[in-house]
Formats: structure tokens, C-alpha cells, sequence
């Protein structure tokens, strides 16, 4: 069942909640890249009038050795970060948060797996005494420190004609001085590490939690749909290591069946949550895992 305030599952003896962002919508053919579309067309969900696919926007909260930890912040609510998302009125990440009763002054830790507009939109804010020409931007999360790969943030401060169009300054200026940028594998708590995860970026970085002998792990945009995980050759035409990228999701697939972790994806449908299972055949198959009771 999911509660009011979210979907609600745990890792050992932490409890994480899957919020949300709202609908993100994108071109199905960029998605699924140099997939023909007659194969990819049988796993694709309804396209609206300009062939765009609707997907999640789901994000992580949860409290780790007294910290509240934010994974993935969707696509924003300044002006221009919901062209192509769900409206504000229809409910946002804020919104998600407030039905936990968490603020945003609460929250301690944000971690970015990656810096494209949809995954980083609320880490800033427009400041409420700004107006018009002069609007000013805040971080979202004023007592937060933001991880995030120092890679990641070299490529999105430093974009080049591909990637200036979704790596954008609005999302990165205010929160300059309350960065941690990490380099590998690194703890962000002890059960909560950021784990490098090339392919779709050079920085690009998945999260993995751990507790108690159980796992799972945030892919953020290493995959875009389900069926790219479980067949790696599906590469996104968004990805810019696309070779790179099947080698990362064949290692993190092969992980995700062998810890039996909950595989927590950003752009599925809400709220996103599965294990990585290998069928009698052999082939790796994802299965949607129900939230907690209680």
C-alpha cells in the first residue's frame, strides 16, 4: 500500500520514502536511442501528441546516523523548470516533502547522482524579495550540503555545445558554496555512499544504502527506462559514454542480483521500486516490489 505521505520501504533499519517531483515528459526516440523503434515501441507506455513519454520524477528521503539525506532533487519550480514537467498545481517535490512534515530547512544532506535540469531543478530557488529583472536565486535547501561528483560539477559548470542546454547555471550558482564534491567511491554516511557509475555522464554517480545486510540502490539517470536495465545493450541516446554506459549497467545489474537489492529508479513510474531477478532462461528481469506496511 502507499500512504498519504509516500511510499514507504526499508533497507536493513533504515526507512526511506519515495517522493516525487511530479511527470517529467521527453522524447521517447531520444530515450531509447539507436533501438529501433518497431522493438522499443512494445515496452514504451502511451506517447502524448509530440511522441514524449511521461516519466517519474522520483526522489529519495530518508534519515541516516541523525542526518535527513535528500537523493535527487527533480526538475524545479522556477520559472521555465516545469516546461516540459507537470504543472506545480498538480503537486511537486516541496509538496512531497510537506506531507512528511519535513521542511526544507530540515533537510541536511543533498546528494545530485548528476547536474541535468531534471535531476538538480530544486536545488535552488527563487528568492521570495527578488522580483522581475532582478530575481535572485537561493539554494532550496538552506542548511544542506549538496554531494555531488567533482567531475560531474567540472563538466556542468564548464558544458560544451551538447551538454549546455540541460546543464543550467540557475541550478548551480547559489548552492557554490555549500558543495562537498566527492571523487569515487565515498561514504556519505556509513550506511548511504556515493558510488561512481559512468556512462550517461562522465561523473554521473548512482547511490547506494545499506543496513543490516540489505541493500538497494538510487540508479538516477544510468537508466532512463526498465528495459534498459535489463538489457544493456538498449543504450539511451542521451547517454554521452554510451559504451561506457553498457559495461556500468552490466556491473551494476550483476550487483543488484546478487545482493538482491531494491533498485530504486528515478524515471519510472511512482514510485519505482524493484529487484533484479534472472529468469529460468537467463535473462535479467526487473520485478515491482510493494512498499512497506505500517
Amino acid at each position: 500500500m502507499i500512504h498519504e505521505s509516500g511510499a514507504q520501504y526499508d533497507i536493513g533499519s533504515v526507512r526511506f520514502t519515495v517522493v516525487n517531483d511530479g511527470t517529467h515528459y521527453y522524447d521517447a526516440g531520444a530515450i531509447f536511442g539507436v533501438v529501433p523503434r518497431v522493438m522499443w515501441e512494445r515496452v514504451a507506455p502511451p506517447l502524448d501528441d509530440q511522441y514524449r513519454m511521461a516519466t517519474g520524477l522520483n526522489c529519495v528521503l530518508l534519515r541516516s546516523e541523525g542526518k535527513t539525506v535528500l537523493i535527487e532533487t527533480g526538475v524545479g519550480g522556477k520559472p521555465g523548470d516545469r516546461d516540459s514537467a507537470s504543472p506545480a498545481e498538480d503537486g511537486t517535490l516541496l509538496d512531497s516533502l510537506a506531507a512528511l512534515d519535513v521542511t526544507p530547512e530540515q533537510i541536511d544532506i543533498v546528494i545530485n547522482t548528476h547536474l541535468h535540469s531534471d535531476h538538480c531543478g530544486w536545488n535552488t530557488s527563487v528568492d521570495e524579495s527578488s522580483s522581475g529583472d532582478d530575481e535572485l536565486l537561493r539554494p532550496t535547501f538552506p542548511n544542506a550540503t549538496y554531494v555531488i561528483s567533482e567531475r560531474e560539477w567540472h563538466d556542468a559548470t564548464h558544458p560544451n555545445e551538447r551538454t549546455r542546454a540541460t546543464y543550467l547555471e540557475r541550478n548551480l550558482g547559489a548552492i557554490a558554496d555549500r558543495l562537498e564534491l566527492v571523487d569515487g567511491e565515498t561514504d556519505i554516511t556509513s550506511e548511504v555512499k556515493f558510488l561512481p557509475t559512468p556512462g550517461h555522464t562522465e561523473g554521473h554517480g548512482c547511490v547506494a544504502i545499506s543496513s543490516g545486510g540489505e541493500s538497494g540502490i538510487y540508479t538516477g539517470d544510468i537508466v532512463q527506462h526498465r528495459v534498459q536495465l535489463e538489457r544493456t545493450a538498449w543504450v539511451a541516446g542521451l547517454d554521452v559514454l554510451p559504451m561506457v554506459s553498457m559495461e556500468t549497467k552490466r556491473q551494476l545489474a550483476d550487483r543488484m542480483i546478487e545482493e538482491q537489492a531494491l533498485v530504486i529508479m528515478t524515471h519510472a513510474q511512482y514510485p519505482g521500486v524493484m529487484r533484479m531477478e534472472r529468469t529460468e532462461q537467463g535473462y535479467r528481469k526487473l520485478v515491482d516490489v510493494e512498499p512497506s506496511e505500517g
